[in-house]
C-alpha cells in the first residue's frame, strides 16, 4: 500500500468547511501539505484558508456541491490545471435527514442518500482516472462506525454509510494491482454539530481535534480502515456477532428512552 507525500501533490476534502472535513484539513496543512478544499458554503471555505495561511500553509478554496455530478467533473479538472495533481483525497461531504422515532420518511432516504452515496460517486468517479492514469494516489471515504449493523434512529445513516464501506471493500481489491490506495475511514461520535443534533445517546465521544489526527496518522501509517474510538469499533463489532434476537435486545435496551 502506498502512502502519498506532500511533494507528490496536494491534497483534496470534501465537506471541508465544517467539522471533520475542516479539522483534517488544517491538520494536513501542519503536517506540509497543500490542501484543495470543497463545500457548498464560500464564507466558510474562505475563513478556513485564512486560518491556515496563519499556520504558515495554503488552502485552495473550490466550492461546489458533491450533489451536482456535471460540475464535479469540471471541479477535478480545475483543481488539477490550477492547483496541482491530487495525490490524496478525503472524501468526505456525507450527513443525514433521519426520520423521527422510526417513521420512514422516503423523502429525507433519498437526500441521505443523494448526498453520501452520490456525493461521494460523484467525487470519485473523475478522480479515479486521474489517479489510474498516474499509477497512484491515495483515496480515503468517510464512511462510518454506523456502518457495521443497524442503529436505533439511524436507518438512513446506516443505509448510506454501510454502502459506502462495501464499496470500497469491493473496489480495493481492482484498485490496489493499480497503484491507488483506497481506505475507508470509520469515525465514532465526534463532537460537531452533525453529531450534537443527532438523537439518542452518545457514548465514547472525542473532540474533532483528536479525530483529524487519528484520521492523517491513518493515512501515513496506511491500512485499509481507519476506525476510533477503539473501544467503540470494537463493541460494535462484537455485536455484530451476536444472534438477532439479542442484538436487538442489547441496541433497544441501551437506546430504551429515545426510542
Amino acid at each position: 500500500m502506498s502512502r502519498a507525500k506532500p511533494e507528490d501533490g496536494i491534497a483534496w476534502i470534501t465537506g471541508a468547511s465544517a467539522g471533520i472535513g475542516r479539522a483534517v484539513a488544517l491538520e494536513l496543512v501542519k503536517r506540509g501539505w497543500r490542501v484543495a478544499a470543497t463545500a457548498r458554503n464560500v464564507d466558510l471555505l474562505e475563513s478556513l484558508a485564512k486560518e491556515a495561511e496563519a499556520l504558515g500553509g495554503k488552502v485552495f478554496v473550490r466550492p461546489r456541491d458533491v450533489v451536482d455530478r456535471g460540475r464535479m467533473a469540471a471541479l477535478l479538472s480545475e483543481i488539477e490545471a490550477q492547483d496541482g495533481p491530487i495525490a490524496l483525497a478525503m472524501l468526505n461531504a456525507g450527513g443525514f435527514f433521519e426520520s423521527p422515532k422510526g417513521e420512514l420518511i422516503g423523502e429525507n432516504f433519498r437526500k441521505t442518500l443523494a448526498l453520501n452515496i452520490d456525493g461521494t460517486l460523484n467525487s470519485l468517479e473523475p478522480l479515479l482516472p486521474l489517479m489510474q492514469g498516474r499509477g497512484r494516489g491515495q483515496i480515503a471515504v468517510v464512511s462510518s462506525v454506523a456502518a457495521y449493523g443497524g442503529l436505533p434512529l439511524a436507518a438512513s445513516y446506516c443505509m448510506a454509510k454501510s454502502g459506502l464501506t462495501a464499496m470500497c471493500e469491493s473496489l480495493k481489491m481492482s484498485l490496489d494491482r493499480q497503484g491507488v490506495t483506497l481506505q475507508v475511514i470509520s469515525p465514532g461520535f465526534v463532537r460537531t454539530e452533525l453529531a450534537l443534533r443527532a438523537p439518542g445517546p452518545k457514548p465514547f465521544m472525542i473532540e474533532v481535534d483528536e479525530a483529524a489526527r487519528r484520521i492523517c496518522d491513518g493515512f501515513q501509517r496506511g491500512g485499509f480502515e481507519i476506525a476510533f474510538p477503539r473501544r467503540m469499533v470494537w463493541m460494535l463489532k462484537a455485536l455484530g456477532w451476536l444472534p438477532y434476537w439479542l442484538y436487538f435486545w442489547v441496541l433497544s435496551t441501551g437506546a430504551q428512552r429515545y426510542l
